[in-house]
Protein backbone atom coordinates (compact mmCIF):
# COMPACT_ATOMS: atom_id res chain seq x y z
CA UNK A 1 0.00 0.00 0.00
CA UNK A 2 0.89 3.74 -0.15
CA UNK A 3 1.30 5.85 2.28
CA UNK A 4 2.76 9.81 3.11
CA UNK A 5 4.59 9.17 5.95
CA UNK A 6 5.51 12.69 8.24
CA UNK A 7 7.91 12.03 10.76
CA UNK A 8 8.72 15.24 13.33
CA UNK A 9 9.98 16.27 16.20
CA UNK A 10 9.29 19.45 18.53
CA UNK A 11 11.43 22.41 17.90
CA UNK A 12 12.71 23.46 21.69
CA UNK A 13 10.79 20.77 23.68
CA UNK A 14 13.58 20.48 26.66
CA UNK A 15 12.06 24.17 27.42
CA UNK A 16 8.22 22.23 27.36
CA UNK A 17 7.00 21.10 30.46
CA UNK A 18 6.17 17.31 30.61
CA UNK A 19 2.56 18.11 30.42
CA UNK A 20 2.76 20.85 27.86
CA UNK A 21 4.44 18.47 25.52
CA UNK A 22 1.73 16.19 26.33
CA UNK A 23 -1.12 18.26 25.28
CA UNK A 24 0.83 19.24 21.81
CA UNK A 25 1.35 15.62 21.11
CA UNK A 26 -2.60 15.01 21.60
CA UNK A 27 -2.90 18.82 19.27
CA UNK A 28 -1.58 16.69 16.83
CA UNK A 29 -2.95 13.53 16.99
CA UNK A 30 -6.57 15.45 17.03
CA UNK A 31 -5.04 17.15 13.82
CA UNK A 32 -4.10 13.76 12.19
CA UNK A 33 -7.80 13.22 12.49
CA UNK A 34 -8.50 16.60 10.90
CA UNK A 35 -6.69 15.29 8.07
CA UNK A 36 -7.91 11.65 7.59
CA UNK A 37 -11.07 13.11 6.53
CA UNK A 38 -10.01 15.08 4.17
CA UNK A 39 -10.26 12.44 1.38
CA UNK A 40 -12.76 10.29 1.12
CA UNK A 41 -12.18 6.59 2.75
CA UNK A 42 -8.44 7.91 4.04
CA UNK A 43 -6.80 6.53 6.75
CA UNK A 44 -4.81 8.37 8.96
CA UNK A 45 -2.30 6.80 11.99
CA UNK A 46 -0.71 8.95 14.47
CA UNK A 47 2.02 7.13 16.82
CA UNK A 48 4.10 9.30 19.88
CA UNK A 49 8.06 8.47 19.21
CA UNK A 50 10.02 8.96 22.70
CA UNK A 51 9.70 12.00 24.19
CA UNK A 52 9.13 14.74 21.93
CA UNK A 53 8.86 13.08 18.29
CA UNK A 54 5.99 11.54 16.46
CA UNK A 55 4.78 10.55 13.23
CA UNK A 56 1.63 10.50 11.14
CA UNK A 57 1.22 8.08 8.00
CA UNK A 58 -2.09 9.13 5.57
CA UNK A 59 -3.53 7.06 3.10
CA UNK A 60 -4.51 7.51 0.24
CA UNK A 61 -2.29 11.10 -0.01
CA UNK A 62 -3.98 13.73 -2.02
CA UNK A 63 -3.07 16.81 0.23
CA UNK A 64 0.79 16.13 1.30
CA UNK A 65 1.93 19.67 1.31
CA UNK A 66 -1.23 21.33 2.82
CA UNK A 67 -0.76 18.36 5.16
CA UNK A 68 2.18 19.63 6.05
CA UNK A 69 1.31 22.81 6.28
CA UNK A 70 -2.02 22.65 8.67
CA UNK A 71 0.15 20.38 11.15
CA UNK A 72 2.77 23.35 10.92
CA UNK A 73 -0.09 26.23 11.16
CA UNK A 74 -2.20 24.60 14.04
CA UNK A 75 0.65 24.10 15.89
CA UNK A 76 1.84 27.86 15.72
CA UNK A 77 -1.17 29.21 16.26
CA UNK A 78 -1.50 26.99 19.98
CA UNK A 79 -1.02 29.43 22.79
CA UNK A 80 2.32 29.53 23.25
CA UNK A 81 3.31 28.63 19.86
CA UNK A 82 5.28 25.81 18.84
CA UNK A 83 6.88 24.39 15.85
CA UNK A 84 7.49 21.07 14.37
CA UNK A 85 9.99 19.43 11.91
CA UNK A 86 8.48 17.45 9.26
CA UNK A 87 10.10 14.87 7.22
CA UNK A 88 7.51 14.04 4.41
CA UNK A 89 7.87 10.61 2.20
CA UNK A 90 5.61 8.66 0.00
CA UNK A 91 5.97 5.21 -1.17
CA UNK A 92 5.07 1.91 -0.38
CA UNK A 93 4.92 0.92 3.30
CA UNK A 94 2.73 -1.85 5.63
CA UNK A 95 1.15 -0.72 8.53
CA UNK A 96 -0.38 -3.80 10.59
CA UNK A 97 -2.01 -1.73 13.14
CA UNK A 98 -3.19 1.71 14.11
CA UNK A 99 0.02 3.25 15.36
CA UNK A 100 3.14 3.84 13.11
CA UNK A 101 5.57 2.71 15.26
CA UNK A 102 5.09 -1.13 14.25
CA UNK A 103 4.85 0.10 10.17
CA UNK A 104 7.87 -0.92 7.90
CA UNK A 105 8.55 -0.12 4.21
CA UNK A 106 10.72 2.50 2.05
CA UNK A 107 8.26 5.38 3.02
CA UNK A 108 8.60 4.95 6.95
CA UNK A 109 12.10 4.54 6.52
CA UNK A 110 12.71 7.49 3.82
CA UNK A 111 10.93 10.23 6.82
CA UNK A 112 12.65 9.01 9.43
CA UNK A 113 16.08 9.23 7.90
CA UNK A 114 15.30 12.58 6.59
CA UNK A 115 14.51 13.58 9.73
CA UNK A 116 17.70 12.69 11.27
CA UNK A 117 19.44 14.81 8.46
CA UNK A 118 17.40 18.67 9.04
CA UNK A 119 19.56 20.76 10.57
CA UNK A 120 19.80 24.53 10.82
CA UNK A 121 16.79 26.46 10.74
CA UNK A 122 14.92 23.91 8.07
CA UNK A 123 12.04 22.34 9.41
CA UNK A 124 10.11 21.03 6.60
CA UNK A 125 11.60 18.95 3.95
CA UNK A 126 10.84 16.07 1.30
CA UNK A 127 12.09 12.88 0.57
CA UNK A 128 11.90 13.31 -2.90
CA UNK A 129 14.28 15.46 -3.19
CA UNK A 130 14.50 18.20 -6.55
CA UNK A 131 11.47 20.03 -7.60
CA UNK A 132 8.78 18.77 -4.40
CA UNK A 133 11.68 19.32 -1.61
CA UNK A 134 12.67 22.75 -3.39
CA UNK A 135 8.64 23.51 -2.74
CA UNK A 136 9.04 22.33 0.39
CA UNK A 137 12.19 24.39 1.42
CA UNK A 138 10.19 27.28 -0.31
CA UNK A 139 6.79 26.72 2.18
CA UNK A 140 9.38 26.08 5.33
CA UNK A 141 10.88 29.85 4.57
CA UNK A 142 7.63 31.14 4.39
CA UNK A 143 6.16 29.66 7.79
CA UNK A 144 8.66 30.55 9.38
CA UNK A 145 7.77 33.64 9.46
CA UNK A 146 4.36 33.92 10.66
CA UNK A 147 3.13 34.95 13.89
CA UNK A 148 0.50 33.47 15.83
CA UNK A 149 -2.09 35.80 14.13
CA UNK A 150 -0.87 34.56 10.48
CA UNK A 151 -0.47 31.57 11.85
CA UNK A 152 -4.37 31.11 12.88
CA UNK A 153 -5.68 32.43 9.54
CA UNK A 154 -3.38 29.89 7.58
CA UNK A 155 -4.96 27.11 9.65
CA UNK A 156 -8.50 28.10 9.13
CA UNK A 157 -8.18 28.16 5.20
CA UNK A 158 -5.96 24.85 4.41
CA UNK A 159 -8.79 22.58 5.14
CA UNK A 160 -10.29 21.82 1.51
CA UNK A 161 -13.53 22.84 1.11
CA UNK A 162 -13.10 25.13 3.85
CA UNK A 163 -15.65 27.84 2.35
CA UNK A 164 -14.90 31.27 1.62
CA UNK A 165 -12.59 33.70 3.86
CA UNK A 166 -15.33 35.22 6.05
CA UNK A 167 -16.97 31.83 6.83
CA UNK A 168 -13.23 31.77 8.19
CA UNK A 169 -13.48 35.51 9.87
CA UNK A 170 -16.49 34.25 11.27
CA UNK A 171 -14.99 30.85 13.22
CA UNK A 172 -11.72 32.88 14.64
CA UNK A 173 -13.98 35.85 15.89
CA UNK A 174 -12.88 38.76 13.55
CA UNK A 175 -13.28 40.32 10.24
CA UNK A 176 -13.18 39.80 7.15
CA UNK A 177 -10.38 42.57 6.62
CA UNK A 178 -8.43 41.35 9.34
CA UNK A 179 -8.36 37.85 8.18
CA UNK A 180 -7.27 39.15 4.24
CA UNK A 181 -4.59 41.12 6.13
CA UNK A 182 -3.55 38.23 7.90
CA UNK A 183 -3.38 36.14 5.04
CA UNK A 184 -1.66 38.28 2.55
CA UNK A 185 1.16 39.48 5.19
CA UNK A 186 1.05 35.29 5.58
CA UNK A 187 2.32 34.66 1.92
CA UNK A 188 -1.18 32.51 2.15
CA UNK A 189 -2.17 33.51 -1.90
CA UNK A 190 0.89 32.37 -3.18
CA UNK A 191 0.79 28.76 -0.94
CA UNK A 192 -2.70 28.79 -2.26
CA UNK A 193 -1.38 28.53 -6.16
CA UNK A 194 1.45 26.36 -4.87
CA UNK A 195 -0.76 24.09 -3.45
CA UNK A 196 -3.91 24.06 -6.51
CA UNK A 197 -0.50 23.51 -9.07
CA UNK A 198 0.90 20.54 -7.07
CA UNK A 199 -2.91 18.84 -5.98
CA UNK A 200 -3.91 19.55 -10.00
CA UNK A 201 -0.65 17.65 -11.44
CA UNK A 202 -0.75 14.47 -8.68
Amino acid sequence: MIWTVFTGDIVDSSALSADRLDDVMACLDRLSDDISAWGQGATAAFGRRGGDGWQLAVNPAEYTLRSTLYLQSSLMALEPAVQTRIAVATGKGTLSDANPNSAHGPAFSASGRLLETLTGNTLLAHAAGGPLDATYRLADHIAQGWTQAQARAVAEMLPPGTGPRRVAADRLGISRQAIDQALHAAGYPALHDALTLLETSE
